[in-house]
């Protein structure tokens, strides 16, 4: 091999950088064409309204499946898809940038989850709230809101399933999001640190690292980790915790990378948009149900699985919530693998509409990429 053992002959670094500039010279020629064939697809739509009607998720969907399936290294699967999905938002972005609610404020994991979905190249939109990013969404403000669903420890986001219950939107799409929190501060020396502010959750999902390395510190719980950068980035001797974003955006330097005690922390969010998806080809069906059966809770969840059993559906979720309408009565979220319209799983939703007081499909949209 070159640049090994007695005999081996040294690098040429000047050739090597000359055959990475030629790359690079490739590779910029290559997206400025897949820019240009982009905008002729925007040709062939006609004159539509706005960025959203040249967006297809389920086709962004099936790119990356295939960006997946291609790659052979040396990079790594999560690197090959961060820079398609950046190229894809960029050559959407021609048109018009995509306009994307989230529960804000700027700096938070729902902002990341934004980034890692839609690419760099759209307009973030924070909001305080769940319900306005729901109402935002509806009225057309924004394209599309991404809002939490559920944690891998903490369980699920009620407030997002309560929306659904007035809402009309649907469900266009789910992120899945490695929680990785970082200690950041605009001074260097963990010796300097006297309070960490931050959300409770962040905090409790550190506590192990800071009670060995921090042990004297005060801890502060704040109502995001945005508000906890914030605060580090204008109070001396304070420092927070959160994802990288929120670094980025209040300038502060992260002083340790990944302190959170559990590795395989993760949040799921959601994607909601007006309209349903087409199919994919590896999809979930997300179903909102409930049943006038007066059986005990048993007999209820039977009557709503059978049908699912029936046709081999696979449920991979399911939640019940109040439904709103009298006491004692509840409402049930089913995830099930498949698109609402696959022959086999459009059956088994049709015998479970005729059982059911309450039934709407949610959402059919691409399983998570990466």
């Amino acid at each position: 091999m070159a640049g090994k053992g007695k005999d081996a002959q040294p690098l040429d670094l000047a050739k090597i950088r000359e055959q990475i500039n030629d790359i690079d010279e490739r590779l910029q020629a290559l997206i400025n064409q897949r820019a240009t064939i982009a905008q002729q697809v925007g040709v062939a739509k006609g004159q539509l309204k706005s960025a959203v009607d040249y967006y297809r998720p389920e086709r962004e969907a099936e790119v990356l499946r295939g960006v997946l399936e291609r790659n052979e290294g040396p990079m790594r699967d999560e690197e090959m898809l961060r820079l398609f999905r950046e190229i894809m938002s960029a050559c959407l972005a021609q048109q018009e940038p995509l306009k994307i609610g989230f529960l804000g404020p700027e700096g938070t994991f729902t902002q990341t989850a934004v980034f890692k979905h839609f690419g760099h190249s759209v307009r973030a939109l924070p909001f305080h709230t769940i319900d306005e990013v729901f109402q935002e969404v509806e009225s057309s403000a924004a394209d599309f809101g991404v809002v939490p669903i559920e944690n891998s420890t903490e369980g699920s986001v009620n407030n997002t399933l309560d929306m659904f219950l007035t809402s009309p939107l649907k469900i266009a799409g789910e992120i899945e999001l490695r929680i990785e929190q970082h200690l950041m501060a605009t001074f260097p020396g963990l010796e300097n640190i006297e309070r960490i502010c931050a959300h409770e959750q962040s905090l409790a999902q550190c506590r192990g690292w800071i009670r060995e390395y921090l042990p004297h510190v005060e801890l502060i719980g704040v109502s995001s980790n945005a508000v906890g950068a914030r605060r580090a980035r204008d109070e001396d001797g304070t420092a927070a915790i959160g994802p990288e974003v929120a670094a980025d955006v209040y300038e502060l330097s992260i002083m340790v990378n990944n302190i959170e005690d559990r590795a395989d922390n993760a949040t799921r969010f959601l994607v909601v948009g007006r309209d349903l998806l087409t199919s994919s080809g590896d999809d979930k069906t997300t179903l909102m149900v409930s049943t006038s059966d007066t059986a005990g809770g048993a007999g209820i969840l039977h009557s709503l699985l059978q049908p699912l059993a029936e046709h081999g559906i696979n449920m991979v979720r399911i939640e019940s919530r109040p439904s709103r309408r009298k006491n004692w009565d509840y409402v049930f979220f089913f995830d099930i693998e498949g698109h609402a319209e696959d022959s086999h799983v459009a059956k088994a939703l049709a015998k479970l509409e005729e059982t059911s007081s309450l039934f709407r499909v949610l959402g059919a949209y691409p399983k998570a990429v990466g």
